[in-house]
């Protein structure tokens, strides 16, 4: 009976379609998990379903190449998923024009202040190039953040952890840091949530007001716009600190 199922595990780790059925089953998982512990942040999907498919291939000793031949589906995604960004900044269209100024501040500010603190401090640590690189775009979202980090020179796998990690610390401690600064603001708590949060912080947003989540989905789609401009023009100058 055993050596029955291990004829049928090894057959089905040959298959490229092995990937995608791991990678879509564990997300799915772990998004029923999710919801039913009410969408808390700590319990995000992709953090989790992560997690589950790194033990799943080092238990069970499966490369990650070979697992890769069928995920690579999913990862083909990414672009689509990139350009649909268009939509939320479409629908609030009406919002920008009304804020137009104070976001024309803020979120560059975001970015500037997002990109060369994790650097710098990376830099001071002694992080080689590769990891300073992966680490640079990590707040923005994870499509776009995988394509800069390509880009630059960095480890798109890595950037993609690091963007989960910072949307859960940004989504955790976001909200009670923005109330304890005063920050009432629908608007501006959106705005902020969804620059420095992306995706996670947007969905927390979300959480406390319609409007609010209309400013974050805003801040993260023109974050991530402006941090694939500006990071690998400005990128050589880092080159040139190691």
């Amino acid at each position: 009976m055993m050596d029955g199922l291990s004829d049928i595990w090894v057959y089905l780790a040959r298959d490229p379609l092995f990937g995608l059925t791991l990678t879509v089953l564990a997300y799915l998982a772990a998004d029923r998990v999710y919801r039913r512990l009410g969408m808390h942040p700590l319990a995000n999907p992709v953090l989790w379903s992560v997690i589950a498919l790194a033990l799943v291939l080092h238990v069970t000793g499966i490369s990650y190449e070979r697992y890769f031949e069928g995920a690579q589906f999913i990862h083909v995604l990414l672009g689509p998923a990139t350009v649909a960004l268009a939509v939320p900044l479409y629908k609030a269209l009406g919002t920008l024009r009304q804020s137009w100024r104070g976001i024309a501040m803020a979120l560059p500010a975001s970015v500037v202040v997002a990109s060369l603190g994790a650097v710098g401090l990376a830099l001071a640590l002694g992080a080689d190039e590769t990891t300073v690189a992966s680490l640079a775009p990590k707040a923005v979202t994870t499509p776009i953040a995988m394509g800069i980090a390509e880009q630059i020179g960095g480890l798109p796998s890595l950037t993609a952890v690091l963007v989960i990690l910072t949307g859960i610390l940004g989504g955790v401690l976001g909200p009670p840091l923005l109330s304890l600064l005063g920050v009432r603001d629908p608007r501006a708590r959106g705005i902020a949530l969804g620059a420095a949060a992306h995706g996670i912080g947007t969905a927390r947003a979300f959480n406390e007001s319609p409007e609010s989540g209309a400013h974050a989905s805003l801040a993260m789609g023109l974050a991530g716009v402006l941090t694939a401009l500006l990071l690998p023009v400005a990128w050589p100058l880092v080159q040139a600190l190691f």
